[in-house]
């Protein structure tokens, strides 16, 4: 049996597992959707009224009836209706999921771009002064937290520029291109910076390790050019940790960065899972929880393709 379909043969138990996670732990939280939704109102509904709504919202039934009826509703794509929006859940996450998508991939790029680039740099002239600046740059990029990055570009482009970035607004990028890619372009900067600072450091430090390596002795002695050792030889190997690096930032990302989104009022996953949560909405909580858990796993899965990709000698599943 391949490796790919043993993995994708792990992905249903994984899923059973997250959906009983989520599916416990938002009932932990106090209150419902009733309270949530009506506030103090909700006290001067009569029983009738309450039993009418946790009827309406499915919560009068037991906790394992309310949890096989969703399990099973998962097998025909239905993942419930949202109490907050009056839509089927899966609807709902696939109106917010592309903008996530397209944050998370940009704030990927600008990471990548910057962080092997200067984490090469870094690994070629070590302990000369322009590692040593590098590796200050990566601390101060990994100690500063993203809502201080976000916050610090909303204050200099609205002062010292006078503008300020587009917020609470997304055109997606198969509309207006360039539209799109300016309303996102600051938020994944925001993000993308401390995982640029994440990635200099792996890259600078799988460099020094794969520029000690026999192999790229040989490709000196036989005369290749100090670039091509170091791109050519030296980068494919090395990149390994950082993909794996990436994988899971990335995995992370689609989750919705919830500090980001509500920086920039980013309309995401991030921000549908956070006021799912705070209106007590369990079955927006639970699709978008188990639609991110999947995404999760693909995204690992392909991880774990790329190194066979990067490096020939590994063999997956192999013993």
């Amino acid at each position: 049996m391949s490796y790919v379909v043993q993995r994708l043969l792990t992905f249903p138990l994984i899923l059973l597992g997250v959906s009983v996670l989520v599916f416990v732990s938002i009932r932990l939280i106090p209150g419902d959707a009733i309270t949530a939704m009506l506030g103090t109102e909700a006290g001067m509904m009569t029983p009738d009224q309450r039993a009418a709504l946790a009827a309406y919202f499915g919560i009068d039934q037991p906790v394992w009836s309310q949890y096989s009826r969703w399990f099973l509703g998962l097998f025909q794509g239905d993942l419930g209706v949202s109490s907050i929006y009056a839509k089927p859940v899966l609807t709902v996450i696939l109106e917010r999921f592309p903008l996530t998508l397209q944050l998370s991939l940009m704030a990927m790029v600008i990471a990548l771009g910057v962080g092997v680039p200067l984490g090469v740099l870094a690994a070629t002239r070590n302990e000369r002064p322009s590692d040593l600046v590098v590796r200050v740059l990566a601390m101060l990029g990994q100690s500063t937290p993203s809502f201080v990055i976000g916050v610090l570009i909303i204050y200099v482009l609205s002062v010292f520029f006078g503008m300020v970035p587009a917020m609470g607004t997304f055109t997606p990028i198969t509309v207006d291109p360039w539209a799109s890619l300016g309303q996102l372009f600051f938020p994944a900067v925001t993000l993308g910076f401390a995982f640029a600072a994440s990635v200099t450091r792996i890259s600078r430090s799988s460099m020094l390790d794969v520029l000690s390596d026999d192999y790229v002795r040989t490709a000196r002695a036989k005369g290749a050019s100090p670039m091509s050792v170091v791109w050519r030889h030296a980068l494919p190997n090395a990149l390994i940790p950082v993909v794996t690096l990436s994988g899971v930032e990335f995995g992370y990302l689609l989750g919705g960065a919830v500090i980001v989104e509500q920086i920039f009022a980013l309309p995401g996953l991030g921000r549908l899972v956070l006021d799912a949560i705070t209106q007590r909405d369990y079955a927006l909580v639970q699709g978008t929880v188990l639609f991110v858990a999947f995404n999760f796993l693909v995204v690992n899965l392909l991880v774990d393709l790329a190194y066979v990709a990067l490096d020939p000698r590994i063999r997956l599943g192999s013993r």
